[in-house]
């Protein structure tokens, strides 16, 4: 009788084992398919919430953005729930590694970063720049020397101050701080605590568009140039493939073209460059094998007025 007891407990022993290991297989299937942006349905971007025209509060309260839209316009394909997600820009890191967001899609640099995170193909071309007010003296980078310069934490502005291309200029600052947004970096600014601030161009053109016209000018010399490109946890192809599929269709449909001229980054948009640069070639071929024919005729042509 002992011994039937004991079958039935390790039969129910067996059936807790094999019960938790179902649980354990499920919530390891759930944790994949939720980073991966399909289990749940819901695609979780992070960006900067002061980071227009990329990711902003409009004045409604609403997130939007170049981005944002763009972003919006891929789940509306696949059938998703946009869950945007403002993040601290020094957090990005930790934010994407926990499985907080799916993705960074925020004027995200590529240059500098292409071992940190599993990248889509890079969508704009863009410069860091300097910003300084228009009566400042301020012409050229040589002539922030001796000045105070502001950036953003942890931006590519930064990164590219500290690049070994840009040693000796940053050098030659009186001091470089760094701010935790743009709205601050103008005060500081307007304020005459900073000379000049280091930041991408779309964020810079937008900043002036929003501005007393005339106050501030872009230096014509950038620190830098690089691709944005979409940003994700390392290894995580698969939803890396499926929203960059969808962008392409959107490209294609020509809602890409649309958004950058509402958002004033159309110069900036390079997805499609080789398409169109071997279409260029292919173009020139056919312009060369047309000449190529009329010279034919050109000379079939003398010949005969010869005879």
């Amino acid at each position: 009788h002992k011994n039937g007891i004991r079958g039935e407990i390790d039969m129910k022993k067996k059936a807790v084992a094999l019960m938790l290991s179902a649980v354990m297989v499920m919530g390891m299937a759930s944790a994949v398919s939720v980073q991966a942006g399909v289990a749940d349905k819901t695609l979780i971007v992070g960006f900067d919430a002061e980071y227009p025209p990329y990711g902003y509060m409009d004045e409604s309260g609403e997130y939007t953005g170049f981005d944002l839209e763009l972003a919006q316009a891929v789940c509306d394909l696949e059938g998703w729930t946009l869950d945007k997600k403002p993040i601290n820009w020094d957090s990005k890191d930790m934010e994407l590694n926990s499985g907080s967001i799916d993705c960074i899609w925020n004027g995200f640099t590529i240059n500098g970063r292409e071992d940190d995170y599993t990248w889509s193909d890079s969508y704009l071309n863009n410069e860091q720049v300097m910003v300084v007010a228009a009566d400042s003296g301020i012409e050229k980078l040589d002539d922030l020397a001796g000045k105070n310069v502001v950036v953003q934490a942890a931006s590519a502005a930064l990164d590219a101050l500290n690049s070994d291309d840009n040693k000796d200029l940053t050098a030659s600052f009186a001091s470089l701080t760094e701010n935790p947004d743009y709205n601050t970096a103008f005060m500081n600014l307007d304020s005459g605590a900073a000379d000049a601030i280091a930041v991408d161009i779309g964020v810079a053109k937008y900043q002036l568009s929003q501005r007393e016209e005339g106050k501030y000018v872009i230096l014509d010399e950038p620190i830098q140039s690089e691709e944005y490109g979409i940003g994700f946890k390392k290894g995580n192809d698969e939803l890396k493939d499926t929203v960059w599929e969808e962008v392409l269709k959107l490209y294609d449909a020509g809602e890409v073209d649309k958004l950058a001229e509402k958002y004033e980054v159309a110069d900036m948009l390079c997805i499609g460059d080789d398409e169109k640069s071997d279409d260029k070639k292919d173009d020139a071929a056919e312009d060369d094998a047309s000449d190529a024919d009329t010279a034919k005729e050109d000379t079939a042509d003398t010949a005969k007025d010869a005879e």
